[in-house]
């Protein structure tokens, strides 16, 4: 068999990273057939969008995508990698996709060579690694890409306090912040680009770590070198960390909603959904803040009973430190002590 691997890391960031391995037959083959994504081996995708994940087959003679006898199998693979969940399969004429791919991939089938897969409304539980698998007869050629979007990494830990989450209760709470369990290379590319947080939390591969960009004392030690705190695997179901979660840009927009008088949190939301808007969430204020630019200096209510406020020109008595979503705390829902952030998704 001839087996052609080429592994394809795209990225949002300028550091992005691309391996490639090929294995060579102790034999030569009746023909021989290579990949070639040329310039392609960087993709960026927004949530909404549409993207095209390349799968190519540069050959000599003999073998095309096009064949009537040929089999197209795109699947996408678990963070940890140890699991595929079927995206598309086509033979021929017959083509089939699956679950949350059903009316969302096609091939794109340029010409016979072509089997790259056509994604459309780009969702952040499509970001990760893509396989296409092309078998025909005794021949098989995979490509593997690594889907990302354009997104913000953020720490969460819910009203209970720190460290209060399972693996499986951290992915809820990055769901209920339109978000998901942000990824190593994710967290990666944050503390890359200055993020410094040191409470540990779950990321998508069942590990759990933290980013420190200024060592210190309760952050590994004040000797320890900058970078990622490894905890290494853990028990999913039995241990309890805080989580960075992930999310992309805004299809809409977050403000602050102008009110004569402070509000609890009942009232707040309210407010909102009087203004044709909903209370923000933590995802939405962290997108924009990162993403945006967006800076406030007035503690307001979130969707999840949180009082934050965004800051992305630091100064006086507005984190004079640093820029940085402020995190005020979990009041009481019944005090009068607070404005609101809404958000009007885009019509």
């Amino acid at each position: 068999m001839i087996t052609m691997l080429c592994t394809v890391f795209l990225s949002l960031t300028l550091a992005s990273s691309v391996y490639s391995e090929t294995n060579s037959p102790a034999s030569p083959p009746a023909y021989t057939a290579k990949t070639e994504l040329g310039d392609q081996n960087r993709v960026f995708a927004s949530r909404g969008s549409n993207v095209t994940l390349p799968c190519r087959l540069h050959r000599q003679h003999g073998m095309s995508f096009g064949s009537m006898g040929m089999r197209i199998k795109w699947t996408k693979l678990s963070a940890d990698e140890s699991l595929e969940e079927d995206v598309l399969v086509s033979m021929g004429f017959h083509k089939k996709s699956y679950d949350s791919f059903q009316g969302r991939v096609h091939l794109q089938e340029a010409d016979d060579d072509d089997a790259s897969l056509v994604l459309s409304d780009v969702s952040l539980d499509d970001v990760g690694k893509f396989r296409c698998e092309v078998i025909d007869g005794i021949d098989d050629v995979i490509h593997e890409v690594t889907l990302e979007v354009q997104g913000v990494v953020f720490p969460y830990s819910p009203r209970l306090g720190r460290y209060n989450l399972n693996f499986h209760d951290a992915e809820q709470a990055c769901l209920d912040q339109d978000s998901v369990v942000a990824s190593f290379d994710q967290l990666y590319e944050a503390w890359r680009s200055g993020m410094d947080w040191c409470n540990a939390g779950w990321l998508n591969d069942g590990s759990v770590q933290y980013p420190v960009t200024k060592p210190r004392g309760p952050c590994g030690g004040a000797n320890a070198r900058a970078g990622l705190r490894n905890y290494g695997q853990r028990e999913k179901s039995k241990s309890h960390y805080d989580v960075f979660c992930f999310t992309s840009g805004l299809k809409g927009r977050l403000y602050w909603l102008v009110q004569p008088d402070k509000l609890t949190f009942t009232e707040a939301v309210q407010a909102c959904q009087d203004d044709g808007a909903e209370i923000a969430n933590v995802a939405q204020m962290y997108a924009a803040w990162k993403l945006n630019g967006y800076d406030r200096c007035d503690s307001g209510w979130l969707a999840d009973g949180s009082v934050r406020y965004p800051i992305s020109r630091p100064r006086r008595n507005c984190s004079p430190t640093e820029a940085a979503v402020r995190f005020v705390g979990f009041p009481d829902k019944k005090q009068k002590l607070f404005g609101v952030y809404c958000f009007k998704g885009q019509q």
